[in-house]
């Protein structure tokens, strides 16, 4: 996508980070939890960055994920409502796909409200499969999580 970037989550980046959190989700996360994302070990975060006129940047999506031993786990995904359906979601997941891979990581896993189709489709794009559901996962509403996982092919010896 012409004037996307995508870069490390930055503490500077984290006022549009959680007004985006905040207009996207119920039960958004706070400022300290990415805070935490950004210096925590084995964490990936990530900011789409879109380059506007005059050199002004603008974050209009995020990513965080984490991985421990061969497991992964996204955390958050969100793209502020006047950039959605452009590929940016897809863009960021893509990204953290390849840094995982990186990684000794096997399986990736995530969960997703179960009535959020368009998620769903995303992640589906990318291999992931249901495997479960969390029952009463979420709030305001309540509803259930279904957790998807992706496995990732065996890295070639080098």
């Amino acid at each position: 996508m012409e004037g996307l970037i995508i870069r490390e989550l930055l503490e500077q980046d984290l006022p549009d980070v959680v007004g985006i959190e905040n207009i996207s989700f119920t039960t958004p996360w706070s400022e300290i939890l990415f805070f935490n994302e950004i210096y925590k070990q084995r964490s990936i975060a990530k900011v789409a960055i879109m380059e506007e006129a005059g050199s002004a940047q603008r974050v209009v999506g995020y990513i965080c994920a984490d991985y421990v031993a061969d497991e992964g786990h996204i955390l958050n995904l969100a793209v502020h409502p006047d950039f959605r359906k452009k590929g940016i979601a897809k863009i960021l997941v893509k990204n953290v796909l390849e840094d995982l891979e990186k990684t000794d990581c096997r399986f990736l896993y995530l969960e997703v409200r179960a009535s959020n189709v368009a998620a769903k489709k995303l992640y589906e794009g990318f291999g992931f499969v249901i495997v479960g559901t969390r029952k009463k996962y979420y709030n305001k509403p309540e509803e259930d999580a279904v957790i998807m996982r992706l496995a990732f092919r065996p890295r070639a010896a080098g």
